[in-house]
């Protein structure tokens, strides 16, 4: 078996727990709102400070910081340079968890490196004199704890944010449940309010403006519902896709053209995510939204949006909530699913978000035979499992805008019910007695045939033949099932019900029985009647006039049998195929 391996590019996420215990430190000393500001920052602490390394932090922030080093050296630096005023007093520890690409130095990659030793100040690499005895050390003096920003030096730096970082900031304070106005950016007396109940609620003086080290704070606090996903950044080159990935509860698992596979190792029960990723047009597009809404992992209920270049798929049911978007651009049509498990929407949420932010469409698109060698299956697509109906049956069309009859088993208890897979239909009427059910399509249909009603007493001893889907859709058209008319009541004398002389399957119930001139005289039964397991080749067929009955009931005029010349067997089938339909009943 060919082996496909993936290529993956693991960044950590800002504000996210480290992720290994020997995480590198560094001094970061500063922040800034846009690229080209931290770049040129960058480049004036290079002039005067070694170790000058940037990051992004995510959502629009990039951090000038120095290292890296261990925790303890780490401490040294910070120290050192704040006491000669050579970096700012609100400087601080961070370590590699909180960073993302490293744009500066260009080319530079220092996230995985093992920390430097530093490069101290001057007065700490003074030489010692040999020939005089060192002074005793003296007392350990606990280092001052350091001032946080005082309000005017706060809103200065608030000032500096750019109006999506004060959205962000909205955002988690909304989060937090101190905001409930509108997320716009702009700080009014709802926005200051919410700081200053948030400030209170933490321990800090109320003052509505928030710090710094506050808005980490805060910060921190939004991003705990993510820890233990270990939210990174995942560049899958075959697929061509880098995203974000919570590769502590999902892990790679295999190629399927146009899906590169993440399954769930357990950490969250039901999680999956699933790349898409396939070269084509609108009309792969399209067809793409088509075929993935046949899919069990994508429910029924839910929001679905298609335009002309984009989709998105939303389905959920009593276990897991599926997300799925895909666009086109330069012929390629990418896009990724997320499933995860029902009541944990707040992370869902916060995952989904995630991920959407950082999508990034590279130039490779999956190989189109990527997991041709794969365990095959005609209910399976590339890998995913095919919807299928709790239950399917027969019926057959009995009026012109796709009025259908078929057995009252078939439309219990389900949560929606199709006609031929791709119509939905509601039940308007039903006979108990009988077990017969009238459905009408949501939208009218234009049958190729329609039953025509044999009037009277069939005639006892002849051939008959019930149309139907004995395999409940396995077979693309109905099938032909001979018999014979072996009475014309039931075993305990029902004029409702004649017996037929058949082996029909459980698939054909609700299909028509047809006398040889293609006249209808019935639908077949179930064989299961009022506890009765009926022994093989027995069977039972509802009267024509029940149907007609029901029918009259529900205002549709039964079209009378006329034809009284038997039909050969070709013309009988056709005769049946054009009027015979698939009932499912979904969950």
């Amino acid at each position: 078996m060919k082996r496909i391996f993936l290529t993956i590019f693991v960044i950590l996420f800002a504000a996210l727990r480290p992720a290994y215990a020997q995480d590198a430190a560094w001094v970061q000393i500063e922040a800034q709102p846009s690229l080209n500001a931290a770049e040129a920052r960058a480049r004036d602490y290079a002039g005067n400070l070694p170790d000058v390394n940037g990051f992004s932090l995510g959502g629009g922030w990039y951090a000038v910081a120095l290292g890296p080093y261990t925790a303890e050296d780490a401490e040294t630096v910070l120290r050192g340079y704040r006491r000669e005023g050579r970096i700012p007093r609100d400087s601080f520890i961070a370590f590699s968890a909180a960073f993302r690409q490293q744009f500066w130095p260009v080319g530079a990659n220092l996230l995985n490196v093992t920390p430097l030793a530093p490069a101290l100040p001057a007065e700490q690499n003074d030489t010692v004199v040999a020939e005089a005895p060192p002074a005793p050390a003296p007392e350990p003096q606990p280092e001052p704890e350091e001032a946080d920003e005082t309000p005017r030096e706060a809103r200065a730096s608030e000032n500096a944010l750019s109006r999506d970082a004060k959205k962000n900031l909205q955002i988690a304070l909304r989060w937090a449940g101190f905001y409930d106005a509108a997320i716009d950016g702009s700080f009014g007396r709802g926005t200051r309010n919410s700081m200053s109940a948030w400030q209170d609620a933490n321990g800090f003086e109320a003052t509505g403006i928030l710090t710094t080290l506050q808005r980490v704070e805060l910060f921190k606090q939004y991003n705990a519902v993510l820890d233990g996903l270990d939210l990174r950044l995942v560049e899958d080159r075959e697929a061509g896709i880098e995203i974000a990935m919570p590769i502590g509860a999902v892990e790679f698992d295999r190629y399927e053209s146009p899906f590169s596979h993440y399954e769930g190792k357990g950490f969250v029960e039901g999680a999956k995510v699933i790349l898409i990723s396939q070269a084509g047009d609108e009309n792969t597009l399209f067809g793409l939204y088509d075929i993935l809404q046949t899919l069990e992992i994508v429910p029924l209920d839910g929001p679905r949006e298609r335009k002309k270049r984009s989709f998105t798929l939303v389905g959920e049911n009593e276990t897991f909530i599926s997300h799925t978007e895909a666009s086109l651009e330069d012929d390629h049509v990418k896009g990724f699913m997320l499933i995860w498990p029902r009541n944990d929407e707040e992370r869902r949420t916060r995952l989904l978000g995630e991920m959407q932010i950082n999508f990034t469409r590279l130039d490779a698109v999956l190989d189109p035979t990527a997991g041709m060698d794969e365990l095959q299956a005609i209910d399976l697509v590339s890998g995913l499992k095919i919807r299928t109906p709790k239950l399917s049956r027969s019926g057959f069309f009995v009026a012109s805008n796709g009025a259908a009859v078929t057995s009252l088993e078939a439309v219990q208890s389900c949560s929606r019910i199709t006609i031929d897979g791709d119509y939905d239909a509601k039940v308007v009427a039903t006979d108990d007695a009988s077990g017969l059910a009238l459905l009408r399509p949501d939208e009218a249909l234009a049958p190729q045939g329609i039953a025509a009603l044999r009037s009277g007493a069939p005639r006892l001893k002849t051939d008959v033949a019930v149309a139907g889907y004995p395999f409940e859709g396995a077979l693309n058209a109905p099938t032909l099932t001979y018999g014979t008319l072996a009475d014309l009541k039931g075993l305990g004398g029902e004029a409702t019900l004649n017996r037929l002389e058949m082996e029909a399957m459980s698939g054909d119930v609700g299909g028509p029985v047809l006398d040889s001139a293609g006249g209808i005289i019935g639908m077949l039964a179930p064989k299961d009647m009022k506890g009765r397991t009926l022994p093989a080749g027995v069977g039972f067929s509802i009267t024509s006039d029940v149907i007609a009955k029901i029918l009259s009931g529900a205002g549709i005029t039964a079209n009378t049998a006329t034809q009284s010349a038997a039909l050969d067997n070709e013309d009988l089938a056709k005769l049946a195929a054009d009027m015979t339909v698939l009932v499912s009943c979904w969950e």
